[in-house]
């Protein structure tokens, strides 16, 4: 099937937030819009169709008060100061190094913090209604709120609207892309793409909207970026297996200037046993975390559970098989409320004894008893335990230390879980503008051609949590929007 030249104002690739976000947002702004969506359509929507969502706001009118400061902590390594001291001027005025170089620009921030609430009352217009929900986190340290319904909440209901406006939105499921179409001025005017059968298809537009996701479902790209103990790594949920990377490749194949900490991504610590959405174990900090060699080889607990989990979680994927068990004995009874922070619903591995424990996990024995010794001796006075908050009962004469929460591990029954690193999504991507447009190489835009949500890079080292989908939506609205105006503008 080839498309004709003029049949589509805007191509968009993916249907998760960040792609139905651009897509209605342009049609809703006069432009005949195409979506290709490499999953069939009842699942479609990508990693949003199974993430609870959560928004880094206090409200629905403002971002938490610690956002901009959160990603200017981690906006990429120790740039050129040299460099650095023209982003005081205006965009136009910027030297090209600079408009180019692989740092996350804090006016970007600065906008999606701005444009954050006008897309949650955006997703409210189509019925979705937010709140402060329960969190897998006993405590936490920032504020988050999210949609009733989670990211399968946000699908449904965009997904309803793009299905009522068949003719000014078409969707080509099973259909994914693979190359970019450009004219001889280097103007983006298509996509090439593949679908069932491997047949391929060709579509024209004026514009290209890359809202396709990270590679967390690519061994090869992962393996390439991350090396080689990408093996014992997977997707978090069911979607990330349909996120293979092509969008931010076929950025790069056109110039694109990266952008994003390519060699790392947003884990979580899962237990490799469940079948269910996004099973995290976020109790450890309670106990010990063992190899499978029956060694420690972190602090459990340098501090609160949501703002520490994911640099635990690349330890596991460390060890040398990627996996870790996280031991507890009776005492995990003292804190209330504990199961919130499991969402696996395969039953821990149970003991009566430590020396059952270790047969039951399948570490060694003696190293394992004399790791459990070890840390019981360095453990304090357990006066002053508060599992709500970092509360300084700290090892002493241990290494590694562990920094709160440290209670000898003695009183039976004893259990454990499994965990191994899952991949949310990845940081590497492209880099974009205020507009979502994608700068090349050179430090221009490259015309005709838009990124959203996972393919414009935008992280480093650590997630800043709970602005993933936020950064989807309203990159996803950024491009739609401006998509539309060049459109009109072309004519």
């Amino acid at each position: 099937m080839i498309m004709g030249s003029d049949d589509f104002d805007v191509i968009v690739v993916g249907c998760g937030i960040a792609g139905l976000s651009a897509a209605i947002t342009a049609q809703q702004n006069g432009a005949r819009v195409a979506i290709l969506e490499r999953a069939p359509r009842d699942e479609r929507g990508g990693n949003t169709r199974y993430t609870e969502s959560f928004w880094r706001m206090k409200s629905e009118d403002a971002v938490s008060d610690d956002f901009e400061d959160r990603f200017a902590a981690n906006a990429g390594g120790w740039p050129d100061p040299g460099i650095l001291r023209d982003a005081a001027r205006d965009w136009d005025n910027q030297p090209a190094v600079l408009r180019a170089l692989g740092l996350v620009d804090p006016n970007l921030i600065a906008t999606i913090a701005d444009e954050a609430p006008k897309a949650l009352k955006w997703l409210k217009s189509f019925g979705i209604k937010f709140d402060f929900l329960p969190l897998y986190f006993l405590s936490q340290s920032t504020t988050r709120m999210g949609p009733i319904g989670g990211g399968l909440a946000l699908i449904e209901a965009l997904g309803e609207y793009v299905d009522e406006r068949q003719g000014e939105i078409e969707v080509f499921y099973e259909t994914s892309a693979r190359e970019l179409i450009s004219d001889g001025d280097g103007v983006i005017v298509g996509v090439k793409a593949v679908g069932r059968g491997n047949k391929l298809d060709e579509f024209r537009g004026r514009n290209v909207i890359l809202a396709s996701g990270g590679y967390q479902g690519n061994q090869e790209m992962l393996s390439h970026y991350v090396g080689p103990q990408a093996q014992f790594v997977r997707p978090v949920s069911r979607g990330g297996h349909y996120n293979r990377g092509e969008g931010v490749r076929m950025a790069l194949s056109v110039g694109a200037a990266p952008c994003g900490d390519y060699s790392s991504f947003h884990a979580q610590p899962v237990d490799p046993r469940s079948t269910d959405i996004e099973p995290v174990v976020l109790n450890y900090s309670y106990g010990i975390l063992i190899n499978d060699a029956g060694l420690r080889f972190t602090n459990e607990a340098p501090g609160m559970v949501d703002a520490t989990y994911e640099e635990v979680a690349r330890l596991i994927m460390t060890q040398r098989h990627g996996i870790a068990f996280a031991v507890f004995d009776a005492k995990l009874e003292d804190v209330e409320n504990w199961p919130v922070t499991v969402r696996s619903r395969v039953p821990p591995i149970e003991a009566e004894s430590l020396s059952e424990l270790a047969s039951a996990m399948g570490v060694d024995e003696r190293d394992f008893l004399a790791t459990v010794e070890a840390y019981n001796r360095a453990c304090p006075r357990s006066d002053g335990f508060d599992p709500l908050q970092t509360d300084g009962l700290s090892t002493t004469g241990l290494e590694p230390r562990k920094s709160h929460w440290a209670r000898p591990i003695s009183q039976g029954p004893f259990r454990a879980w499994p965990m191994i690193c899952s991949n949310c999504f990845t940081f590497g991507g492209v880099k974009i503008d205020e507009r979502a447009r994608v700068i090349n190489a050179e430090g221009d835009a490259i015309p005709g051609l838009y990124a959203a949500g996972e393919v414009a890079g935008i992280y480093y080292r650590v997630y800043t949590g709970a602005t993933s989908v936020m950064r989807g939506a309203v990159t996803g609205r950024l491009a739609g929007s401006d998509a539309a105006l060049r459109r009109n503008a072309i004519g």
